[in-house]
């Protein structure tokens, strides 16, 4: 099982029920369509950075990865949106996708 943030261990426990519904919805949204693992993850991976949601930027950079996308497809995932949500926030967001790639390399 993977390690969790604390906040989201603490909201799980307090309300499983919504979160084994917030896992069902992404299921049924990633098999709704024909996108691959990877490519959804790095849909929301962009999502994520658009919103400044580091956790979750963190999360799908991770699961990128693990679906098989390089470490150059998960940074211009993030550095595509530069025009559209503006070079501070693709700052900020390419500095956690790094942490994650840094840690994933001495792993």
């Amino acid at each position: 099982m993977p390690k969790y943030p604390g906040q989201y261990t603490s909201i799980m426990k307090r309300y499983e029920g919504v979160m084994k519904a917030l896992e069902k919805l992404g299921k049924a949204t990633k098999s709704a369509g024909p996108l691959n693992k990877k490519t959804s993850e790095l849909v929301q991976l962009a999502a994520a950075a658009a919103i400044r949601a580091e956790g979750s930027v963190h999360s799908h950079a991770r699961r990128a990865l693990e679906a098989g996308a390089k470490p150059a497809e998960v940074q211009h995932a993030i550095i595509v949106l530069t025009s559209t949500v503006g070079f501070p926030t693709v700052s900020a967001a390419l500095s956690w996708v790094d942490d994650v790639i840094a840690r994933q390399t001495r792993t």
